[in-house]
This record gives C-alpha cells, structure tokens and sequence, in this order.
C-alpha cells in the first residue's frame, strides 16, 4: 500500500477536488478578515507540512509565513523537516527558539508535571505565532485534524488555537494522503506523530493505539453512525470503543465555545 492511500477505501478522499476545496475555502477566510497573509507553525510533522502546501497553493507563497518553534528538547529532525517543506512550498520560513520564555515560565509556576509543562510549551508557541501575525497582518492557519479534535488530543489556546482551520475535516489518513499528492516528503508523511513536547513523546504512545485504529473507528462512530455492537462487528475491541468513547466524552468542552447564561438566553 503506497503512502498516497488510506486503508479503508470509504475513507479516500478525490485529492484534486478536496484540495480545489480547500483552498477556496481558505481564499474565503482570508477575504472575510480583511487580511491578505497567513502564519503557520510548523512542526515538522505531516499536519502543519499539508497545511503551508495548501495555503501556499491558495493564496501564493509570498502570502505564507511559517515559523520554526523548538525548544531546547525538540529533535533535529523538527528543523530539518520543517525547513525541507517550506522548501517544497515555495514560503519563507523563520526559526524563534522558545527555551528562554518556556524556562522562565517553568521556575515562575514551579512546574515538574510533564503534561503541564507540555501545555505551556504548546501556549508559548501560540503566543509566538500571533504575535507574528499581528507583525505580517496576518491570519493564523490551525494544523490540527479531526482525529485529534475528536480525541481532544489538543491543548486549548495552544495548538487548537487559530483564526481558521482548513484541514480539521480531515483524518489523520486523510492528512496523508493529501500530503502525499502535494509532493510533502516522504520522511515526514511516514515518520511517527509527535507534538514535540518532550524527548521521545509520540502521539500514539499516549493515546495507547494508533491513528489507523483511531481513524477507522470514529469514521464508522461519526460518518456511519455505528452503535457499539455493530462496531464490535467490525473486530474492535469493547476496551478500544469504551476508551475512545471516554475520551471523546471528557474533551467535549474543548470542541465548543465556553458556555454562559447568555448563550442559554
């Protein structure tokens, strides 16, 4: 199976017309702010590689700024993959590194949890981008998919945060197999998902499954609207439904706006 496919033939998507949708919707976005520029972090990874090709490709490359954010921590291959796909997308691309200001939180909030040390790592990173965006006038473009929305594998006003987000509709195998017609390497569509927060962090490894796994079950939980028996059916594990049921439960909050009396007015 080439990179280019995704396992469950429901899942392929037509690439031309998908990116063709795509990018007017974020020529759209663009017209409806009043800005002509977009920022992206990139972090190396497949998702925020796919998202610089596609908004280079909608907008033109001098309208696209990216921006590398490692920490002292961060592998090499972050600047090296970063750097090779704003190569391929034609765009300018600016490395800020993030150890001074993440530090001097870290001893200010006495941080020793891992997680919450990876929550400011991700909030700082997202205060870079927008202040970068203020300096370019300029839209800040969201790299997240729907497979981690729906898990809730993201970080609120960190990684989730954005002023539009063109490729949220799509599955981590959908990711793939965009980045792959747009000519991203192969190397990052293939290596393993990381949010960079510390050394030897991987998606997969938190989660405890993978995303073929994830990508799978909640299309046949969300687009097939599958109930539990039918998807033990399918060969998924009760453990695998019930632990992705849970986490889509508790992470709700992060797929809404805050709620107030005035909302429920």
């Amino acid at each position: 199976m080439g990179i280019a496919q995704v396992k469950h033939e429901e899942m392929k998507l037509d690439p031309e017309r998908e990116v063709s949708r795509i990018s007017e919707f974020i020529r759209s976005e663009l017209r409806m702010s009043g800005l002509s520029n977009i920022v992206v972090g990139l972090s190396g990874g497949v998702d925020s590689a796919l998202t610089v090709c596609l908004c280079a490709r909608a907008v033109g490359s001098t309208h696209v700024f990216s921006f590398l954010l490692p920490y002292r921590t961060s592998g090499p291959e972050t600047r090296v993959h970063g750097r090779a796909v704003a190569e391929v997308a034609g765009i300018s691309c600016e490395e800020i590194e993030i150890t001074p200001a993440v530090d001097a939180l870290h001893a200010m909030l006495s941080t020793e949890d891992r997680i919450r040390r990876g929550n400011v790592m991700a909030r700082v990173r997202m205060i870079v981008l927008y202040d970068r965006s203020a300096a370019h006038k300029a839209l800040v473009a969201g790299t997240g998919n729907r497979t981690e929305a729906l898990l809730g594998y993201t970080t609120l006003h960190g990684d989730s945060a954005c002023g539009f987000a063109p490729i949220a509709h799509l599955y981590k195998c959908q990711v793939r197999q965009l980045a792959a017609h747009l000519g991203v390497p192969r190397d990052i569509i293939t290596k393993s998902p990381s949010a960079d927060l510390w050394q030897g962090q991987t998606d997969e490894g938190e989660l405890g499954f993978t995303y073929d796994e994830a990508d799978w079950l909640l299309f046949n939980m969300f687009d097939r609207r599958k109930s539990d028996a039918e998807l033990e059916d399918l060969g998924f594990s009760r453990a695998l439904i019930d632990r992705v049921r849970i986490l889509i439960a508790r992470s709700e909050f992060k797929r809404r706006m805050p709620n107030s009396l005035v909302r429920q007015a």
